[in-house]
């Protein structure tokens, strides 16, 4: 069995699987039946040994044929125990090329996933560092690069690390082979970590999440353009605009608004876009500028100002922002004019976005105690709360036919803070049913802005990773 104790059929298989290795060549040959490796149960054939802390997996993977079900699959896999319902995550290559984080963050519950911007790469790294789990690619003779794709998986005490065959396909047997199988610690970096930061999509319905764009530093408040085929970031003091498939992303002109922060937002026409900019972010100020770039025009005259959300007619715009010390929610009209206080200085107002109606601004306050979503009506009258869960959720961002909202939920009190575990979820309006969309280690910046797709099928965010 080389590095490892033992091989194992995980789940209902109706052909065994079996391994060879070569001796010599240190190479593993997997032969697997197994209708999938998804949702609440696995089938598959597993290579295993156990191991506990921090572990780091590589090797190279490549198919026998290019035959049988495109998404049959060879993985490298950590998992918690032999069960077919057991936690896991692993790092898939498909037949098709399609390559993904996928995990099970407890016995029994959803499979999800984060699929890496990159196709039929010939080698994969799992790595392994407490309870967050990171893929990284390689293609021929190349060093590996960091795909962007993370997840939190509580695997505890000692577990399962190995690779595996999924054949996706249970009256099949399929086989892959893998290659420069190593597993050994997970190497610290010394000093302090690195910060690096990935712009992701999920769809709300199969909650697949995919990379877009992955980066050193920090970057926040991703938003879609207005055909949907682009997303805009920001990032040290600049706005970005990035295909949504990926690639290198170009910078907006924002003329002398040098000092760009997450806040900012397309009109609802499309014309024009406002940003927050100043030399330091108590001295933020709103400015509205051209949707593609070009000469700013001031809107506020007091800082600190935060963009925060257009109306729907685009005639008025909401902020947040403090005035002789006394924080609030502020409406302004968008051509210039006076400015309004919304909400009483009593606790944090923010993330506010009106209603596609126009009927409601929905946000999030600690007034009642914990971190909740409101709403109120354009004039500030009426406060409404919205969720009352065990949880404290913020950043309410409204789907584009107002039946649905997503928020960032933690646990814990008082606002978001930077660089923690926390979850995105989507509300439904009708009903108060909440479902679960990704996990991830995120804050302020994850969804700062409207994020949801134009046609309201998906939502962007950013993740980041302590490295």
């Amino acid at each position: 069995m080389g590095i490892f104790e033992g091989h194992s059929d995980i789940g209902v298989i109706a052909k065994a699987g079996a391994v060879e290795y070569d001796q010599a060549k240190r190479t593993y040959t997997i032969t697997a039946g197994g209708e999938n490796m998804w949702a609440r149960a696995d089938a598959f054939h597993f290579v295993w040994k156990k191991v506990s802390g921090d572990v780091t997996l590589s090797a190279a993977i490549s198919f026998a044929t290019r035959t049988g079900n495109a998404h049959k699959k060879g993985m490298l896999i950590m998992r918690q125990n032999l069960n077919p319902d057991s936690a896991y995550a692993d790092a898939a290559l498909h037949l098709d090329g399609l390559t993904s984080l996928q995990s099970r963050d407890a016995g029994g519950v959803n499979t999800h996933e984060v699929q890496a911007n990159v196709s039929h790469p010939k080698r994969l790294r799992l790595e392994k560092r407490g309870r967050h789990f990171y893929l990284s690619v390689a293609a021929e003779n190349e060093e590996f690069k960091q795909s962007g794709s993370s997840m939190i998986v509580p695997l505890e005490g000692s577990f399962y690390v190995g690779i595996g065959v999924c054949a996706h396909d249970k009256e099949a047997r399929e086989t892959a082979m893998f290659s420069d199988v190593e597993v050994k610690p997970t190497e610290r970096p010394g000093g302090s970590p690195s910060l690096y930061s990935t712009l992701e999509t999920v769809p709300v319905q199969s909650t697949d999440r995919r990379v877009t764009y992955h980066t050193a530093g920090r970057i926040e408040a991703p938003a879609f353009t207005r055909d949907g085929a682009s997303l805009v970031f920001t990032g040290d003091g600049r706005l970005y605009r990035v295909p949504l498939t990926g690639g290198k992303p170009e910078a907006v002109d924002t003329g002398f608004a040098s000092g760009v922060n997450k806040h900012t937002g397309l009109s609802p026409d499309g014309v024009s876009r406002a940003v927050s900019q100043g030399s330091s972010i108590p001295q933020s100020l709103i400015y509205v500028l051209p949707a593609n770039g070009g000469t700013p025009r001031k809107l506020t005259e007091k800082f600190p100002s935060y963009w925060q959300s257009w109306s729907p007619d685009g005639k008025t715009i909401v902020f947040s922002g403090q005035r002789d010390n006394k924080p609030g929610l502020f409406a302004i009209p968008s051509a210039g004019g006076e400015e309004t206080r919304l909400t009483t200085p009593k606790g944090v107002h923010g993330g506010a976005e009106y209603s596609p109606d126009g009927k409601y601004i929905y946000f999030h306050s600690d007034q009642s105690g914990t971190m909740q979503i409101w709403r109120m009506r354009p004039d500030g009258t009426e406060p409404e709360q919205i969720t009352s869960d065990s949880f404290s959720n913020s950043y309410p961002h409204l789907s584009p036919d107002g039946s649905r909202l997503v928020m960032l939920t933690y646990e814990g009190g008082g606002p978001l803070p930077d660089d923690r575990d926390i979850q995105l979820r989507v509300l439904s309006l009708a009903d108060k049913q909440v479902r679960f969309l990704a996990r991830f280690t995120g804050g302020r910046g994850s969804i700062a802005v409207p994020s949801w797709s134009p046609d309201g099928r998906r939502v962007a965010f950013i993740s980041y990773q302590l490295r």
